[in-house]
């Protein structure tokens, strides 16, 4: 395999991390207009979303399963397809029940794509010898500041189904044109091929628990950072909505930046600095006195949380006597499956306790992930796994 090969499979890589997450911040600005459409009260409408991220979880481990059986190229090449169409198929369902068919079978493809992608992400970064996990994850942000920016003139200026096709079309483009400089597994196949079954080493589960705890406070940035602001500190519309913006820039800034000190550092290291930031940062947004005082604690925030969740996804991928698709799938089942029910338990706490007391407990989270930063040392070992 040459490097000029493997090099073209990274891109091609970062072309579908991009296309990913400019499908889901495509979808932002559809959320409301569907709300509008069908007359959705926030309750019916958090039923919906919720019926997205259940298809999306439910997918992983059976694509880890075909993973293990034919590679993540097949899979990867599939989903990206099938997830654009999906997502036309939700904007233009003519009725209630069809969209809620078409938004499960939208977050499934979601859910596939999340992990062949990360998995591909996990041979590319064995076939270089090198971390490109989190320029990777870079390139996601990128795809949704894009796909949600760009969205919403879009979507206002010429309705939702011009948005719709336009992206969905744009989506499919990108995957075709990146086909076929995917890179595909040598050996795809396993010994155990059409078995499910869950891995035994207790330490790809461990680190799905630091998926986790690292995603879930990601999650309440963007889900209730602009109301702490709003309702707690009497900050404008505007300026609250900076908490995320902060946030958001900050992650894709050092997501770019982090291969290289990853490594530089190596990815024990690394988890630990990132960590102690995201702590810190964490623990100020809580006891934040003024908007102003939150919105940089979210973005040193960002900084610290940016590259932990490519950190933990490169881990799983490489886990010792583990499948880099059933480790990854692993991984992100019980990260996202953190990501469905955090939103609500967050909500609830916040509603009898407050923001700060939620933000300050998600720092005990990320403080966790620090202290069992040890986990993540088979990140470590690509330069070891460069020849296979």
């Amino acid at each position: 395999m040459t490097d000029r090969t493997n090099i073209r499979g990274r891109w091609a890589g970062a072309a579908c991390f991009f296309a990913n997450g400019f499908m889901i911040g495509s979808w932002a600005p559809q959320i409301p207009e569907l709300a509008e459409r069908f007359s959705l009260s926030e309750t019916q409408l958090g039923l919906l979303i919720l019926v997205f991220g259940i298809g999306g979880v439910s997918a992983m481990p059976v694509s880890g399963m075909l993973i293990g059986a034919f590679g993540t190229r097949p899979l990867l090449r599939l989903s990206a397809i099938l997830l654009p169409t999906a997502f036309l198929a939700v904007i233009l369902a003519p009725s209630l029940p069809l969209l809620v068919a078409m938004l499960a079978l939208f977050g499934a493809m979601l859910g596939a794509m999340d992990v062949s992608m990360n998995a591909n992400a996990v041979l590319v970064e064995r076939r270089l010898g090198r971390a490109i996990m989190s320029s990777a994850h870079g390139f996601w942000s990128l795809g949704g500041f894009v796909g949600a920016g760009a969205g919403g003139l879009l979507l206002e200026a010429n309705g939702y189904v011009f948005h719709a096709v336009t992206v969905g079309v744009a989506a499919i483009a990108l995957a075709v044109i990146a086909w076929p400089h995917l890179l595909l597994e040598r050996r795809p196949v396993l010994e155990d091929r059409g078995k499910m079954r869950l891995p035994r080493n207790p330490a790809i589960y461990l680190v799905g628990i630091i998926t986790l705890f690292c995603m879930a406070p990601e999650g309440a940035v963007l889900d209730w950072a602009a109301l702490y602001l709003r309702e707690e500190m009497g900050a404008s519309i505007a300026v609250a909505s900076l908490a995320f913006t902060a946030f958001s820039g900050a992650m894709a800034l050092m997501r770019f930046a982090g291969d290289g000190l990853r490594n530089r550092f190596g990815a024990v290291r690394m988890l630990r600095i990132s960590g102690v930031l995201a702590v810190v940062g964490m623990i100020g947004a809580g006891l934040a006195t003024s908007p102003a005082v939150a919105i940089f604690a979210f973005a040193l925030t960002g900084l610290g949380i940016a590259n932990m969740v490519p950190i933990a996804f490169s881990a799983a991928g490489n886990q010792p006597g583990i499948s880099s698709s059933a480790g990854m799938s692993v991984a992100t089942t019980i990260g996202y499956s953190g990501l469905l029910v955090a939103p609500s338990l967050i909500g609830y706490v916040a509603e009898h306790t407050g923001f700060q007391v939620v933000y300050l407990g998600l720092a005990g989270l990320l403080a966790l992930v620090v202290l069992l930063a040890q986990i993540v040392a088979p990140a470590d070992q690509i330069l070891a796994q460069a020849a296979e």
